[in-house]
């Protein structure tokens, strides 16, 4: 292991790296450390992105990722499917495939084990193995260590193993490889640990924090998720309870938060994303009891169905039926501006509605017609629909600043308009019955 770290310091003598997982994390790591001057192989299971990246094409919608990848696609930057050869040509292997829930909300380690499984097959002696997808605690010291080592090869002794998670967030995944904030590296030795900390310190200008083992380095980036579900838990639940005594949320968190110990988040529609509705399952399947964690995840995962409960109740004051209504909702995504949907609170609240009786359309500029088809929403083009009965904002997109609202009212046959995300300010609303959620004037 001293000849990669040597390597990793010494510019004439950098090691090949592998980059297992060129998706919206990976893919930017990958150009990242081609811009720095190594040679990288990527690794995916799907051709078409490989294809695309040595094509000088990038398949993920990433600021400045494009330019990095019309730049070194095919040349410092080599995009294969064959997991196990690339571990045969590199020096240093990092991981960055997906983690997700199974349906019992366990953690699935399929393709980490299966990315594990290709390199193992091509490890040799000296090289160092990084696992930066965020897994649960001691899975880089359990399971991952056993599917990497051989009879002939152990963790700490013949290769370097450490556990380094990615802290990127998406739409500015580049600014935040490189100059954001501290890289966390925690080996499963001292001398992984060095290594590990050498590669980042390359190209990550506020450096690393070293920590003394792996399952620490796991433990910070799950915590970081779990401490933001359940402060977003507590403003939705103190923001419910506002409700319950006809107080605005807003107005009362906005001058607790002149205490400078306090800072209550934004009440709204639940979360969604890879990472905040994930990462406390890793804590509650691992640990003895986590009462706090599960409360939390239960209040953020009833909040699209709350939002229903309000438009219900709004519309009953117009004498509408929701089972009868047509709804609109703005946003599918589960963060404005960017194209995913992986547990985006719209796909539960469009469920909901439908489960009610309702028609639903949706709009969304960054979602085409066939992915709003397979949600069960039909798709318009246009925030702007006739003959709606109510509208829900999911999703804040910037393109919902421009709203025509007073089109928009002349449009519906039901002026009901329920803000999840406290988007529009209420005396631009005074056209429509207008309720944000713990704005304490709504009706369930």
């Amino acid at each position: 292991m001293a000849t990669v770290e040597a390597g990793l310091r010494n510019e004439d003598g950098d090691p090949t790296i592998a980059v297992y997982g060129l998706g919206k994390m990976g893919l930017p790591l990958a150009a990242v450390l081609a811009d720095t001057g190594f040679d990288v192989l990527g690794v995916d299971i799907d051709e078409v992105v490989t294809t695309a990246v040595n094509s000088g094409e990038s398949p993920v919608s990433e600021p400045g990722l494009d330019e990095l990848v019309q730049t070194y696609g095919g040349d410092k930057l080599e995009a294969t499917t064959e997991g196990s050869r690339a571990a045969a040509r590199a020096d240093v292997m990092i991981l960055l495939v997906p983690t997700v829930l199974d349906d019992h909300n366990d953690p699935n380690l399929d393709p980490v084990m299966r990315a594990a499984a290709d390199i193992s097959e091509g490890l040799t002696d000296g090289d160092l193995v990084i696992l930066e997808s965020t897994v649960p605690p001691k899975t880089t010291s359990g399971p991952f260590t056993e599917a990497l080592e051989t009879e002939s090869l152990t963790a700490g002794e013949d290769f370097g193993l450490a556990h380094c998670p990615e802290r990127t967030y998406s739409g500015r995944v580049i600014t935040d490889l490189t100059e954001s904030y501290p890289k966390i590296v925690g080996g499963v030795d001292e001398d992984s640990t060095a290594a590990a900390s050498a590669l980042y310190q390359r190209f990550n200008a506020p450096g690393v924090i070293e920590l003394g083992s792996a399952t620490a380095a796991e433990a910070v980036k799950v915590f970081e998720g779990v401490y933001r579900d359940t402060n977003i838990a507590l403003a939705n639940e103190l923001g419910m309870v506002c409700e319950d005594w006809e107080l605005d949320a807003h107005e009362v968190f906005e001058a607790a938060n002149t205490q400078p110990f306090c800072d209550i988040h934004v009440p709204g529609i639940g979360v969604g994303g890879h990472c905040i509705p994930v990462y406390p399952h890793f804590v509650i399947g691992g640990s003895r009891e986590t009462p706090l964690l599960e409360t939390a995840r239960a209040v953020n995962d009833r909040m699209p169905g709350h939002a229903v409960d309000i438009l219900a109740g709004t519309l009953a004051g117009h004498g509408c039926e929701l089972s009868n209504a047509t709804i609109l909702v703005l946003g599918i995504t589960y963060r404005p501006g960017v194209k995913e949907l992986r547990y985006a609170p719209a796909l539960d609240l469009v469920k909901r509605l439908r489960e009610e009786g309702a028609k639903v359309f949706a709009h969304d500029p960054l979602i085409d017609d066939e992915t709003m088809s397979e949600i069960g929403a039909k798709a318009v083009h246009s925030p702007i629909v006739q003959n709606i009965d109510g509208v829900v904002l999911a999703t804040g997109h910037e393109q919902y600043r421009d709203l025509n609202l007073s089109e928009l009212r002349d449009a519906m046959r039901t002026p009901v308009f329920v803000d999840g995300r406290a988007f529009f300010d209420p005396e631009e609303m005074e056209a429509f019955t207008y309720a944000q959620i713990a704005n304490g004037e709504t009706e369930t």
